[in-house]
């Protein structure tokens, strides 16, 4: 990373602002959130992800249309490279696209997934569906920050899980003590092929959008025991006040990292009136009832 910073100013000076960016704490029912003001995320929260918009620019995680100063590791034999992340949330922030330009798609991917987060074993890798704050929803990818900076994986230590099901070595379990409920996938060390098995299960039992595919943000990391998984259903991309003209509006288009306990606002009215009631607010217009997450549960 560092050879990248040396050689790439724009990236290096967004990565330095991370050092001096605010950051205010909101006490939840058994979470603590965090709300970072990053005026650089404005491009992303921002990002126009209708059809006619993704086919009139350019694909940015192409490898022909990415700034020349950016380099690339090859990953699983060349079927992704990974990169800085050049408009950073995290002090360490990777973005790994599949080398084709292929859809946002989760399908087919989460042994990668798995297989990702047990070799960064310091970092959480994390997906957005492709109207779950993906900014680019027409290019497979995933990305990856350091573990110690989202507050969700504390938040479930403490937690009840309730077991779902098993398979091999591997449990699915579900926490809904939480303002956000949460399926939980844990894969000892060897037994991703299990995880991946009661993810696909998972994935048939949540509703389907059209031509996509169910509407969720995924995050996965370490642990002691092995890899985690977890696994966020949603029902709505963004809150309702989502906009940036009238003082009802916020800029706020919450994706896998604000779902982990990082809220992040490129406004700084945003980021003063952001409070406990609104984001409580955002949990309920974004994610799914108790209902319908039981429902889910008594079909895997």
């Amino acid at each position: 990373m560092a050879d990248q910073l040396a050689a790439w100013p724009m990236a290096a000076a967004n990565f330095e602002a991370l050092l001096t960016v605010e950051v205010k704490e909101i006490d939840l029912p058994g979470w603590n959130v965090k709300v970072q003001f990053n005026p650089a995320r404005a491009v992303s929260s921002s990002a126009k992800v209708d059809a006619a918009s993704l086919k009139a620019r350019k694909c940015f995680l192409c490898r022909e249309n990415r700034p020349e100063v950016q380099t690339a590791i090859p990953w699983l034999d060349g079927k992704y490279e990974i990169l800085i992340n050049p408009f950073p949330i995290f002090p360490r922030h990777l973005t790994i696209p599949a080398t084709d330009h292929t859809p946002q798609r989760i399908s087919g991917r989460i042994a990668d997934m798995l297989l990702l987060a047990h070799e960064l074993e310091d970092y959480t890798v994390f997906y957005n569906g492709p109207r779950c704050g993906a900014s680019a929803p027409d290019h497979m990818h995933f990305q990856a920050g350091n573990s110690d900076f989202l507050t969700i994986g504390e938040a479930l230590e403490s937690a009840e899980l309730k077991n779902l099901a098993s398979e091999g070595g591997a449990s699915l379990a579900l926490c809904d003590s939480l303002p956000v409920k949460v399926f939980v996938i844990d894969a000892p060390a060897g037994r991703r092929d299990d995880a991946s098995k009661l993810f696909d299960r998972l994935y048939n039992a949540l509703p389907f959008t059209a031509d996509e595919e169910p509407m969720m943000n995924l995050l996965a990391y370490t642990t002691p025991i092995g890899v985690r998984l977890v696994v966020i259903p949603r029902k709505k991309h963004r809150p309702s006040f989502y906009g940036t003209e009238g003082e009802s509006t916020m800029l706020l288009s919450p994706a896998s990292v604000d779902m982990g306990g990082v809220f992040i606002t490129p406004m700084k009215k945003d980021f003063e009136k952001l409070d406990r009631a609104i984001i409580l607010n955002v949990f309920n217009e974004l994610c799914l009832s108790t209902e319908e997450i039981n429902e889910i549960a008594s079909n895997v």
